[in-house]
This record gives structure tokens, sequence and C-alpha cells, in this order.
């Protein structure tokens, strides 16, 4: 693709909005060198990765890349041989890590959800545990040489260490003694050179022996290392350099482990960098608020309010374009300042977006096109040192169009055949729009001859538009019609602000009988087109108002038959109170009946008193379902199978069912399953078969729900807040079955950071806490491992 059609189509500066997005100097680099590609293939591959990390991000928040830097040039320093220092072999472990945690952060999500290009571009990434291992047994997250990476260097640091106490003892005793102390300018020991001094008066130089090492600024004062301490200070220098020595010992080990997998961290870099650009390529979809579109290579077009990218959402006017069908051409007509240009634009950089797998700013169902290359004509370009006009240079741009272009490229021209002669521009740029049409390009062009209305109306595959323009305010609404060529409004805003009627007659007069025609004929088109959007608009109106009335109509509905349930239900537990209280009397009656016919030897049949206490209980009313109940059960014609969402009528909460048992289903609501009777259970939706299969087997196991977090940030809160902001997020992650989560406090005065710490300590969830280490956020963060 031209470079220059890229700048003028403003193609850069989606680049580098792109290049923002990336959280690594590896994306970075790639989001930098991004280019439309001109295969099909390419452009869906490209566009699929593209929506699997828009729903990773989407659905789970940013994957992390904390840790990953760019380390091709150490590793090519090792393949080499050259000895890496302590920060670059940190930054290779570092690498090393954020790299497998961000591989099972991916593969954990495909378990979940599928997504098979980062999932196979994840599982190429090499696991360098043993390396990582070696590396941070041996530098510090500060890049320090530890004393543990060798037992030399173990054993030379004591000696230093010892060596520098015991100078410092007897530099303590000179310095307090008071032979001595009056020849000081302060009782202090300080370092110069690596060579232990203290500060002497420069006037008793003379007196006080040593060696010089430093003196002050103004001269008073000289560092003088005592003679009793020089040959404790050689000695201490001597084993500083055996400490160096065994330093680069321990680098050079190092950098070898790292020689030793040069190819594989290459490639690694490689990977983690394809991953980071398409991370950021999901993170300014959703900046855009960008979509998917649907791809073809037959040159066909169809936007849905496209918006330009780089205009802001609140001002931004979105354009309807359907190009490739039944028309391959549009000519577009209307005054200045009315969006012609910008119409343009958008059209061109939306195709380089999705040709270059990114999502474009229009609404879902978008179509676009891959072309094998876009050319444009758009701006004044004319040149002083080259001494080419406004028309010379837009006639040089275009004769290197029509040699380069092809049935399959996208053509843009915007106000063509303008800066000559009125007749002969018009009939110059309907024969460059005949070449360009006839070759079959797709083809969007801007013009203000008239002459290119009647070409365009006339010329089969050819269709005017118009930037709308609302004639009572004299302003554009930079709405582009389809359909309706453009009016130049010219006499329509003189009259408005204010021109002679007189001047505006004569004006009038001049124009031709036939021009006359043509904008009456437009006007009339244009007055059709507006009446019929606004019948349109009423109609939509309307239609609303009928469905917000019947949603009105059936809640209403709904709250009289729950009134109804209600009192019904209280008349039977009323009805249910009286035959109770009449039950009590009746057995007590016949209670008393038995007694009396035993002391008087009376003789009452048993059979008629069980009897009359069946009549009792058929008196009692049976309880009655809700009919809501009723006529949904009613409704209700397929049986209940695993896999269907079912509402539960006794807790009034909606559910799957996981398994049938006999009269039972085990539901699982949210993180609970619980058995339920069948005549609890109302058929919501029943689940498709692919949906039940797959409902089955995740059942047979726990998931993390895809909104939980794994890192709280509790930067800027105070401790009671973020007390409680942990337990309600320690409980959500154990709930959730999360192993291991972070909570970040920050450095700070450590005030939150011992909180919270204590507040672990205590939890009964949590098994162990830790600070984090370097590639996590070092005292900044807390890691704490849960049960």
């Amino acid at each position: 693709m031209d470079e220059k059609i890229l700048h003028t189509l403003e193609y850069q500066k989606i680049i580098d909005k792109l290049t923002g997005f990336a959280q690594t100097q590896l994306g970075k680099e790639r989001a930098g060198k991004l280019r439309p590609v001109t295969r099909l293939e390419d452009v869906k591959q490209l566009l699929q990765a593209t929506d699997e990390a828009f729903k990773i991000d989407r659905l789970k928040g940013a994957p992390p890349f904390g840790g990953i830097v760019d380390i091709t040039m150490p590793v090519k320093r090792a393949r080499i041989g050259g000895t890496l220092n302590p920060h670059e072999l940190l930054g290779i472990s570092t690498t090393l890590y954020g790299a497998r945690r961000l591989k099972r952060y991916i593969l954990a999500i495909h378990e979940e959800d599928e997504v098979p290009l980062l999932y196979n571009l994840c599982t190429e990434l090499s696991e360098q545990k043993p390396l990582e291992n070696a590396i941070k047994l041996c530098i510090n997250e500060s890049a320090e040489v530890m004393d543990s990476a060798s037992p030399e260097l173990a054993q030379i640091r004591r000696e230093l260490r010892g060596g520098e106490v015991r100078i410092r003892e007897k530099l303590d005793a000179m310095i307090r003694s008071t032979s001595v102390s009056k020849m000081l300018q302060d009782q202090l020991i300080t370092i110069r050179g690596d060579r232990f001094v203290i500060p002497v008066k420069a006037e008793y130089r003379a007196h006080f022996g040593g060696i010089v090492h430093d003196q002050s600024g103004s001269g008073a004062t000289l560092f003088i290392e005592p003679e009793s301490i020089v040959a404790m200070n050689n000695k201490l220098r001597e084993t500083r350099l055996r400490e160096e020595w065994e330093i680069e010992v321990i680098l050079q080990k190092l950098t070898a482990l790292v020689g030793e997998q040069t190819e594989l961290l290459e490639y690694d870099c490689d990977v983690l960098g394809q991953l980071d650009f398409i991370f950021a390529k999901a993170r300014l979809a959703r900046e855009v608020k960008g979509t998917l579109p649907m791809m073809n290579d037959r040159g066909f077009m169809k936007l849905k309010k496209g918006r330009h990218p780089l205009i802001a959402m609140d001002k931004v006017v979105p354009i309807e374009v359907e190009l490739g069908n039944q028309y391959s051409s549009i000519i577009v007509t209307g005054p200045n300042t009315g969006g012609k240009t910008v119409t343009l634009k958008t059209i061109g950089l939306l195709s380089l977006m999705a040709m270059s797998g990114l999502f474009v700013p229009a609404e879902d169902g978008s179509q676009l096109c891959v072309f094998d290359a876009i050319y444009a004509d758009i701006g004044d370009e004319q040149s002083i040192e080259q001494n080419l006009s406004t028309f010379s240079s837009h006639m040089t741009n275009i004769i290197s169009i029509l040699r380069k272009m092809t049935p399959k490229s996208l053509v843009l021209l915007d106000e063509v055949g303008a800066g000559t002669d009125p007749a002969e521009g018009s009939a110059l740029a309907v024969a460059i729009l005949e070449h360009i049409h006839a070759l079959g390009c797709r083809m969007v062009a801007t013009t203000h001859y008239s002459e290119l209305k009647a070409y365009a109306y006339e010329r089969k595959g050819v269709i005017n538009a118009s930037m709308e323009f609302d004639v009572n305010t004299l302003s554009p609404t930079y709405r582009l019609l389809i359909g309706v060529p453009g009016r130049s409004n010219a006499f329509a805003i003189a009259e408005r602000l204010g021109l002679p009627s007189g001047i505006l007659e004569f004006a009038r007069g001049e124009v031709k009988e036939e021009d006359l025609r043509v904008e009456h004929m437009i006007a009339s088109l244009e007055e059709n087109r507006l009446t019929a959007e606004q019948e349109r608009e009423k109609a939509e109106r309307l239609r609303k108002e009928m469905e917000a009335l019947r949603s009105r109509h059936e809640e209403e509905l709904e709250k009289l038959e729950q009134q109804r349930d209600r009192r019904i239900e209280k008349a039977e537990e009323d009805a249910r109170t009286i035959i109770d209280k009449a039950r009590s009397e009746a057995e007590k009656i016949i209670d008393d009946l038995r007694k009396l016919a035993l002391e008087e030897g009376a003789s009452v049949k048993e059979h008629k008193l069980i009897a009359a206490r069946k009549q009792l209980d058929e008196a009692e009313p049976a309880k009655r379902k809700k009919a809501a109940a009723v006529r949904k059960a009613a409704k209700q014609t397929r049986s209940i199978e695993p896999g269907d969402e079912v509402k539960v009528h006794s807790l009034n909460q909606r559910g799957h069912v996981v398994e049938l048992s006999g009269k039972e289903a085990v539901v699982q609501l949210g993180i609970m399953k619980m058995k339920v009777s069948l005549d609890d259970l109302e058929l919501i939706q029943q689940a498709p078969a692919a949906a039940v299969q797959q409902r089955t087997v995740t059942t047979l196991k726990r998931t993390r729900d895809d909104r939980t977090r794994t890192e709280l940030d509790l930067r800027g809160a105070n401790l009671e807040e973020a007390l409680m902001e942990a337990d309600r997020f320690i409980d959500e992650a154990f709930l959730s079955n999360l192993g291991q989560v972070y909570i970040i406090h920050g450095k700070g005065t450590g005030i939150l950071r011992t909180g919270i710490q204590e507040y672990l300590r205590k939890h009964k969830n949590v098994k162990s806490y830790r600070t984090g280490d370097y590639s996590e956020g070092g005292t900044g963060v807390t890691v704490a491992e849960l049960k």
C-alpha cells in the first residue's frame, strides 16, 4: 500500500493510537509496523485474533503482561559470547515468568470459552523454568548479585563485612581520643574511593600522618587515611577485587545458560510481541466502540452508521454507504464544508482498518471489502517548489492512479476536475470517471459540477449522492444521502442573507432553462425524501408508543392477577382457620361422647365417628395454586430436561437443571446446587442439544466466575475501607475457587500493607501470604494463597 495514500487517509494516526495501547516494547514495535494486507484469508485470520482478544478483554479484563520486557538484544549478545549484566539477566528472568503466567491465563480461558488462535500462539511459548530459577537464585529484584549465588561469593562478602567492621572500630577509637578529636573537622568516618578516611582540619596536616585522598570545596578540610589503617584498607581493596572477579564468573555462568536457549528465547519474544499487539487491537476496538466487520473480496461494501475514528463521538455524524451491488460508483455533490471530504476519508480509512485486522467504528452487520489497493486524490497539494498549480497537482495524482489501478481497487477522488475552466473541467471529470467506472473499479468521487449529476443519473452502475444542507439554518447536517444529487443552494442562501430581490431575479434569469429544470427536479426529490423520512419517523414513534402501552398493560394485568391471587389465598387461609377451630371443637365433643358412652354403657358406633371426622376434613378447602403458575404449567408442553433454564417457584429464583432423579431435579442456582421437586419448577427456556452436552460436562468440575477478579487495587483507600474491600474480595475469590490472588496496596508509609497482612493472617480462608516479588510489584503487592 502506497505510504502517501496512508498519510492522506490519516492511517498513521490510527497506528499511533494502537501503539499507545500496547503494554510492552515488543508489542509497540509490532503495532508500529502494521500495514493493510490484501489477501482475504489473511485479513479474516487477523480479525479473528482481534475478536478473540476483544472477547477476553471484555469478559476478563486486561491480560497480565507485567514483567515482560524486550530481551532480544541481551539474547543476541549471549549468543555471540558477551557477558550479560545483572539488569539484563533479571529482565530475562521476569520475562520468562511473565510469559509463563500469560500462558496459564489464556489456556485457562480457552478451557471455558475457546479462543483457538490465541491458544495456538500460547502453546508455542517455551517453558524455561530451570533458567528462570537459576537467575532468581543469583540475582534479586534490585538487580544485585546475592550472597547465595555461590559459596565463594558468600565467603568473600563475610570477609568484606568483617574487614569493614575492624576498620570502623579502629577509626572510632581514634576519633574519640582527645589528642586526635581536636584535629578533626567532624567526628565521623567517611569513604573516598573505596578507602575509609576521616575529615582533618587543614592546619593540622603537618601533625597528622597518613594519605590525603580528597579535600573539601573550601580547602579547610582534608580527608585523610591514617597510616594505621592503610594495610587494612589495602586488604579490603583486595577482597573487593576478589568479589568483582567472583561476580564476573557467576554472570558468565548465567550468560552461558542463556546462550544455550537463545533460539527459544528469541521465538518467545516474537510470540509475546504478537500477543501484546493482538490485545492492543482489542483495546483500540473498545476505545473507538468498534465492531467486527464481515469481509469479502468481491468489491461489496456496506457501512452501517460508519464513524470517522478520529472525530469525537459527540461530534461525528455517522454515514450509511453501500457500494458494489447495484452500483459501483458514487458521485457526491453538495456545498463546501458539507462533509464530502470527511465522507471520502471515512470510507477509505475504515477499509484500511479492516484490511489491517482492526475493528471498525460502525454498527454490527457492516461489510467491507479486501481491495488490492486503495488510491486517493484528496486535498490541495499544489507545490511551489515544483511550480505545480492546484489543477496540475490533482492531474499528476490522477494520472498516477490511472496507471496503477486494477478492477479490484478502490478509488477516492475529491473535487475531480476542479481548479480550471468549469466547462473543460466538467468534461474532463466525466471522461476520467467514465474510464475508471468502465474498468470496474469501486469509486467514490466528490464534485461541484452539475454536469456530473446528469452523468450519474444516466450511467448504469453510477448513483448520485449528496451531503444534506439545512437551508433554514444555512448550515450542513453532514448526513450522506444516497440517490439524491446535491443542490447548490446559492440563491436560497443569498436570499436569506438579504441580497436584494431584483439582483436575485436577474441572476435566476441568467440560469439556463435546463439547469432550472434539474434544480426543480432535485428540489422535488428532496422534498419527497423529507416527507417520507418524516412519515417513517412518525410510524416508528407510534410503534414505540404502542409497544410501551402493551408493556404497561401487561404489567398492570399481572399486578391485578397477583392481587387476586393474594386475596384468594387470604380467604382460603381464613377458611382453614375457621375449620381448624371447628375441628378442634368437634374432636372435643367426640371425646366427651366416648367418655359418656363408657360411663353410661351406651353404644356409640366408631365408624360413625370416623365418618363425621371425614366430613370435617372434606369441608377444608384445598390450597389453591397460583393462577399464574397454573397457566404457565398448562403452557409447558415439554418435560424438563438437563440443561433447561427453569424457575423455582418456592424460591422465586432462576437456575439451570443439572440432572434428574425421579420426581426431583438437581438445580444450579448461582454457586449453589439443590434438589427441587419437579412440581415446583417451571420451564423458562429449553437448552439446545450442544448446550446440554456442554453444561453436563461443566457441572463435573468447579470453574471460576467470568467476572471474578484476581487482583484488588486498594491504593488511595484508608485502612477501614481497604479491609472492607479486601474481605469482600477474598470471599468472592474463595467461592470462585481461585488458588491465588493479588492485593495491590502500594508502598507508601506501610500502614495499608501492615493492616492488610494482619487481616490475611487471621482470615480462615487464607492458607498463606507473602510480599510480591520484583516482577509482581515488590513490597507494593501482597500475594495471598487461598485454601
